[in-house]
């Protein structure tokens, strides 16, 4: 049984599943999109969305606390390119976003073992499913306040017959 049993062990030992899940989320911040198995991605998706949300509170908060961040991001990651790469163009992109970084699309089964395949994706970085839609409104929290319509106004017009009888 599973009870309370939050992580997905993939098969692996902790140490070889650490590593893996930090190469699949350096690739994926370095190409943005990467393919892999459904059960790869969902652990991905867990392991990396925290790590951009501390990508983006460095550029809100004082150095102390930026660099701090780096540090964790840097022990979990352990590549400074991608490091730089996630507090640089990401945290920028995903500024605004107030999570769901990532996207999993499945994609079907691979040939070789018949395993369910998805592609995990940077949400912002996906300009083809972006283009059509426009930009969402900040959430208004308050109730929309009620205007009051004050009836038209009959404005009375004379006709050009009326002024050729004259």
């Amino acid at each position: 049984m599973r009870h309370g049993k939050k992580v997905n062990h993939l098969g692996r030992k902790a140490a070889h599943r650490k590593a893996m899940l930090a190469n699949m989320a350096c690739s994926l911040i370095e190409h943005k999109r990467i393919n892999t198995t459904v059960a790869k991605a969902k652990a991905l998706k867990q392991f990396i969305e925290p790590l951009i949300t501390k990508s983006k509170v460095e550029n809100n908060q004082t150095t102390e606390k930026g660099t701090h961040n780096r540090r964790i991001v840097f022990k979990n990651l352990r590549d400074k390119y991608a490091v730089t790469e996630l507090f640089g163009s990401v945290a920028e992109k995903v500024g605004e976003r107030p999570g769901g970084y990532t996207r999993i699309i499945k994609l079907g089964n691979r040939l070789g073992d018949n395993a369910d395949m998805a592609m995990i994706e940077l949400v912002d970085f996906n300009e083809l499913y972006n283009a059509g839609k426009p930009k969402k409104k900040s959430t208004r929290r308050g109730r929309t306040k009620k205007t009051t319509v004050t009836p038209p106004v009959a404005v009375e017009t004379e006709t050009k017959a009326d002024d050729s009888e004259e």
